[in-house]
């Protein structure tokens, strides 16, 4: 029987799909070494020996559905920022955030087997594969995020790909909409409101407010109420309907929105590389490995 763990095991030595590592461990009855040389013999491995590579460039794209209803953002990672501008790579991700839209996968894991829009004899990871293998770099379908609304969702995307923005918006329009995904990009906000903010993450920052009130010499009552105004500049700082509406810094962005009797129900802003550990280049190891040394 051919178990989950000797899949993810295959899957961690080579690199190569959950799909292609099961399959060859079916042809192999579990032989490892086997399945290794047939995943060779295939060509995945020329895609896997590259899979040790920091993929932390690349592109964050996102698609909508002409009628607004669905939109999708994805975030896709090559090596150098140089395939981020290659026109097979870019459609490759943009192709992605469509499948994403239109086929509401629930995980990366569940995308990349499903049957490919573009290329329907393969599954996405197929197709992720040969784009590895053609373009020559590394690369991951890192996350995406699908909205779907009775009311209107809309995205923006800055820095030619470098940040990606969706939100879904009701009682609104386009405009406003857009305005509200540009106010994301510029002001990176966590959260949508007070409420969505955990409880412990306020807790934390209380401790440390105080914790500045008393070092500055406050007594312990007045600290407390210290701690309370500042904890609000916390809030407008992380709370997108507390930030000030960079457009207009005389309203905050809730009461544009209220103004226009409108809501946003939620929102996603993908920042390329963000929280990935980029690789640092040696170049004279690089030149004393080229060289044998």
């Amino acid at each position: 029987m051919i178990t989950a763990e000797l899949v993810k095991q295959l899957r961690e030595k080579t690199g190569a799909g959950m799909m292609d590592c099961k399959k060859v461990l079916t042809e192999t009855n579990g032989d490892e070494e086997k399945a290794i040389e047939l995943l060779r013999e295939r060509g995945i491995a020329k895609a896997a020996k590259k899979s040790d590579r920091i993929a932390a460039e690349g592109l964050v794209t996102t698609y909508v559905t002409a009628d607004q209803k669905v939109g999708a953002v994805v975030e896709v990672n090559a090596e150098t920022d140089f395939v981020a501008k290659n026109e097979e790579f870019r459609n490759f991700v943009a192709d992605i955030a469509k499948q994403v839209a239109e086929k509401n996968p629930a995980t990366v894991e569940e995308l990349l087997a499903q049957t490919s829009m573009t290329e329907t004899d393969k599954t996405v990871q197929d197709v992720l594969t040969n784009k590895i293998a053609t373009i020559g770099e590394n690369m991951s379908i890192r996350r995406f995020e699908r909205f779907e609304s009775n009311d209107l969702v809309e995205s923006y995307i800055h820095g030619d790909g470098k940040i990606g923005v969706l939100v879904e918006i009701e009682n609104g329009n386009s405009e406003l909409a857009k305005d509200i995904c540009m106010q994301i990009a510029a002001a990176k906000p966590e959260y949508l409101d007070r409420d969505s903010v955990p409880s412990d993450r306020v807790a934390h920052e209380m401790e440390i407010l105080k914790a500045q009130a008393v070092n500055e010499g406050k007594p312990e009552a007045v600290a407390e109420k210290i701690v309370q105004g500042r904890i609000n500049k916390f809030y407008g700082e992380i709370c997108l309907v507390e930030q000030d509406f960079v457009k207009d810094p005389d309203q905050t962005v809730g009461k544009l929105v209220e103004s226009k009797g409108a809501k946003i129900v939620k929102f996603a802003r993908f920042e390329k590389g963000e929280g990935l550990q980029k690789r640092e280049e040696n170049f004279a190891e690089e030149v004393a490995k080229q060289m044998g040394n």
